[in-house]
């Protein structure tokens, strides 16, 4: 079925590698197929979807960048979630701060372990303050150095 709205990135060129790329991360994810104009062509369009969220990658289009503006943003169960997709995503890409990275195609993304909102919404306001400092220093989110900075 097709999805009314899709969130369209533009990878010139990558379209159906990035598209199998990001389905082979994250469960529940399906690459739905490519449209090339004639058979001997690239890949014009792939569409995918991750865990229930409906993409398209355009591989052609105007020379465009991507910005941190836009972000995928991926909320991981434990450390070992969070270790395997930033692994697989820096790859080729780029570390940032807070959770964040760049992915090969320059897509970024947020790589958010469920501790972290559970610990920054916290009626301990102090605890959650150190726990957020302690994201501060931080590239790939170190869910035990963020608990141990929240208790103290």
């Amino acid at each position: 079925m097709k999805a009314k709205v899709r969130t369209c990135l533009l990878i010139r060129g990558q379209a159906e590698e990035a598209a199998r790329f990001y389905v082979s991360l994250i469960p529940g994810s399906v690459f739905e197929g490519a449209f090339r104009p004639l058979p001997s062509m690239p890949v014009l369009m792939a569409e995918f979807t991750l865990a229930g969220t409906p993409y398209q990658v355009l591989g052609d289009g105007p020379p465009a960048a991507f910005t941190e503006a836009t972000s995928i943003s991926v909320m991981t169960k434990d450390q070992a979630e969070t270790d395997r997709l930033w692994a697989a995503l820096t790859e080729g890409g780029a570390e940032s701060y807070c959770g964040w990275l760049k992915d090969r195609y320059g897509v970024s993304w947020q790589i958010v372990p469920e501790a972290l909102p559970r610990l920054f919404s916290d009626p301990d306001r102090a605890a959650a303050a150190r726990a957020m400092q302690a994201m501060f220093t931080m590239r790939k989110i170190d869910i035990a150095a963020l608990e141990a900075a929240f208790k103290g």
